[in-house]
């Protein structure tokens, strides 16, 4: 498994300018995409060994991340409708 960092910018680059416009309208999603990078650099450390965790742990924290993904997904979805 590899361990790159799954960063929104990267992994929705066609909606960087629209995360960049909603951090700066909405503050709930801004708390989001905050949550989503500090959950996100966590979960990096952990893979590389840099902070070492048990599994359960990292476990917690990927689902952590998926869900705040998946909230931010919904909430970019519905500005762009």
């Amino acid at each position: 498994m590899t361990h790159t960092p799954h960063e929104l910018a990267e992994d929705l680059p066609e909606r960087a300018a629209l995360i960049h416009a909603l951090r700066e309208s909405d503050a709930h999603f801004a708390r989001l995409v905050d949550e989503y990078h500090d959950i996100n650099a966590a979960v990096h450390r952990a893979e590389t060994d840099v902070e070492p965790t048990e599994d359960l742990h990292l476990n917690d924290m990927r689902k952590t991340r998926m869900h705040l993904k998946d909230e931010i997904a919904r909430i970019l979805d519905q500005a762009s409708a």
